[in-house]
């Protein structure tokens, strides 16, 4: 049963490693740049599963984890700027060398230390520190699927978009903003609308659109929900620092939680 998780991290491994070979060997060939992308989203989905089949069984270890974490450094933090290198961005010579480099730096440090935090909790947290990796590689991806849809210009080193892309991609994910983990997530009606929405949303700009364009909406809409609860949070946090006796009066006249909550 302890083989079963890992099965699902082996396969992630191998879907980045296929996409890194296939994009290596495009030579520019739209087609070949899809299949890489394509094969990096697969393996963000094996590694949605690995996690929640070892909970099912019952066989989360710390060698999972380490596992876990070495296959996102080579499936989410190489392969990506290894895609977007083949896909245009060694137009722009070192800048483009360097753009790469950082999101792949960015994302081993970002798992470093999600694994230092993951030792010294004690249960399933409801925040990731900063943008998930998988997130990041999934939004880089959704964005060389869309342009390469759309039908678009091979870069030419003249556009800025590529490379703030994957500098703010970088950022984010060694950056302390909260993303939602939505493992501990209760399933209530509000959620369930909320999920229905998305979904449906979502299908509707993959059918009126282009299924790439579907996740690039999902992906962005996940980070636009997480940049605007912690900017929420940052106003609250100032209007209580500014204002101590009504936060505390706020505090105060609030009822007190029910019997049985938390």
């Amino acid at each position: 049963m302890f083989i079963l998780p890992n099965l699902f991290t082996v396969a992630s491994i191998f879907c980045g490693f296929y996409g890194a070979v296939t994009a290596a060997a495009a030579n520019g060939e739209r087609e070949q740049l899809y299949r890489a992308c394509v094969a990096v989203l697969l393996a963000a989905v094996f590694d949605s599963i690995d996690g929640r089949v070892a909970r099912l069984t019952h066989t989360q270890s710390a060698f999972g984890v380490q596992m876990d974490s070495l296959a996102d450094v080579i499936s989410f933090g190489a392969v990506p700027p290894l895609i977007a290198w083949f896909w245009g961005l060694s137009t722009y010579g070192n800048l483009g060398l360097f753009a790469c480099f950082v999101f792949c730096a960015c994302g081993a440090i970002r798992l470093a230390r999600f694994n230092v935090m993951a030792a010294e909790s004690t249960g399933p947290s409801a925040f990731f520190v900063g943008l998930p990796i998988p997130a990041a590689a999934w939004i880089l991806v959704a964005l060389i699927i869309a342009h390469q849809a759309a039908g678009a210009a091979p870069l030419t080193g003249a556009e800025a978009w590529p490379l703030v892309s994957l500098l703010i991609l970088a950022l984010l994910m060694v950056s302390t903003i909260p993303f939602r983990t939505f493992k501990a997530q209760r399933l209530r009606r509000t959620t369930l609308l909320a999920l229905v929405a998305v979904a449906g949303a979502t299908i509707g700009v993959g059918v009126l659109v282009h299924p790439s364009m579907a996740v690039v909406a999902m992906m962005l809409a996940y980070l636009a929900f997480g940049l605007g609860e912690w900017i929420v949070g940052l106003a609250r946090r100032a209007w209580a620092d500014s204002n101590p006796l009504d936060a505390a009066e706020s505090n105060e006249s609030a009822d007190p939680p029910k019997k049985g909550t938390t």
